[in-house]
């Protein structure tokens, strides 16, 4: 579906990457010429230092999540997005690690447990956390997908981590970005995680969980099942990450 806001996500994007490219070109030409001076040192990257982006997208496996009327399941296009954000976030320069990259639970990842059964979605839980804590300067990004009873309800939905300030700022990024490029109709105010969410709850790093859409509500949902929305979608959190983090 083409309409005016995803073109200003377009032009957004493509102002982005012409700021990255020119700064790209402008740090190889100094470069090149402190190279012929032996006397110019160059500098040197400190790779400890760079921001982990752990995109997770929810569910998998044997969890579908949501499933819409005509059988979409959430966790099909929770990966579709963060599949298509990872991507995004490394064409840029930044690391970015997935907590799944196909269609599959995690609770076996760190564990040997002969009979899982009835923990689950515990040790899933618990894996997806440690992915992110393993990293170093670590940024959790949860992306899940909504439903409710009712279809008329619509939008993008962020939850934060309570125990680091900067999960906040990252919600209210993505709010914003979303609001201003995507949809202009959505005032829904981020809100604080409380221990029903399990990863945000207990998260010491920046951190938060976006639902991306209700597959409830049928426009929303065929948006969500189009390559191009997602991408558009997957634009306004990197252009929020950027915004907080870069």
């Amino acid at each position: 579906m083409k309409n005016e806001a995803s073109y200003t996500v377009r032009f957004a994007l493509v102002a982005v990457i012409s700021a990255l490219l020119i700064f790209s070109l402008g740090v190889g030409f100094t470069m090149l010429m402190q190279k012929g001076n032996s006397s110019t040192p160059l500098p040197v990257f400190n790779e400890s230092t760079q921001i982990r982006f752990v995109i997770d997208p929810g569910h998998g496996g044997e969890d579908a999540g949501a499933v819409a009327a005509d059988g979409t399941l959430e966790k099909d296009l929770n990966l579709q997005l963060a599949i298509a954000l990872a991507l995004i976030l490394e064409l840029n320069g930044n690391q970015a690690v997935l907590t799944r990259e196909t269609d599959t639970l995690l609770y076996d990842r760190y564990n040997d447990l002969t009979d899982y059964t009835g923990y689950k979605k515990v040790y899933d839980l618990k894996n997806r956390l440690k992915i992110a804590e393993e990293k170093e300067n670590s940024v959790y990004v949860g992306i899940h997908m909504n439903k409710f009873e009712e279809s008329k309800y619509s939008g993008l939905q962020v939850y934060y981590s309570p125990n680091d300030a900067r999960s906040n700022e990252l919600a209210l990024a993505v709010k914003d970005t979303v609001s201003s490029y995507l949809q202009p109709q959505n005032k829904r105010p981020v809100k604080k995680a409380d221990s029903s969410i399990y990863i945000l709850n207990r998260a010491q790093m920046p951190a938060v969980l976006i639902e991306c859409g209700f597959m409830s509500n049928e426009n929303e949902l065929s948006l969500l099942k189009t390559k191009e929305y997602r991408k558009d979608l997957a634009l306004c959190l990197f252009l929020s990450i950027v915004d907080c983090f870069n």
